[in-house]
């Protein structure tokens, strides 16, 4: 089973990973395969130059591009789980590609993501709010970027979708529920 993983920055996507690495799903996460490229470049790695550099991908392979990329990756024997797709095109080209596909997305209140990622510190996180906004916005879709980034896009096509508003606890009763329902395809 292949298990994909959608989510407006800040969401709680990280808890939800987790989950299923203890599961025993093994992990890939597609900003490894950009900041891999940006490397190669030599190039800076940040969120902009990640999401620019997936959109080139995009715009020369198809929207599957990434997806096509990162699957040539895994064994899809196993469990494994992706972190996280941000064009409804690889959503569409994962379903067309991979037997047992699931898509989960996860989402919480702008604000509330905005502390979490102040709290978590990533490199790659905007620093203020403002910062925050520009992200986001372009995240959750670029109409001027069919390439681009969309995951509201992906969040509409999901078969799961957790809101992330409460505490740890709360979140994990969603996530059991969905590893109920898919476990019996593992």
């Amino acid at each position: 089973m292949l298990i994909g993983i959608t989510g407006r920055i800040g969401a709680g996507k990280e808890t939800l990973t987790s989950f299923f690495r203890d599961k025993g799903f093994k992990y890939y996460e597609s900003s490894a395969i950009l900041i891999e490229e940006l490397a190669r470049r030599g190039m800076e790695i940040t969120r902009i130059n990640m999401q620019d550099l997936g959109d080139e991908w995009r715009k020369e392979g198809g929207a599957g591009a990434l997806m096509q990329k990162l699957l040539e990756k895994l064994d899809l024997k196993e469990n494994c789980i992706i972190d996280s797709l941000r064009n409804a095109g690889e959503v569409d080209y994962l379903r067309e590609n991979v037997k047992d596909f699931i898509l989960i997305a996860v989402d919480a209140d702008q604000k509330l993501r905005f502390k979490r990622i102040v709290e978590r510190g990533k490199f790659s996180d905007p620093k203020t709010w403002e910062e925050f906004l520009v992200v986001d916005a372009r995240d959750y879709f670029d109409p001027d970027n069919p390439n681009g980034q969309q995951v509201g896009e992906c969040i509409k096509k999901s078969d799961y979708v957790i809101f992330n508003n409460g505490d740890v606890q709360e979140s994990m009763k969603e996530i059991i529920k969905i590893w109920e329902a898919v476990k019996s395809k593992c």
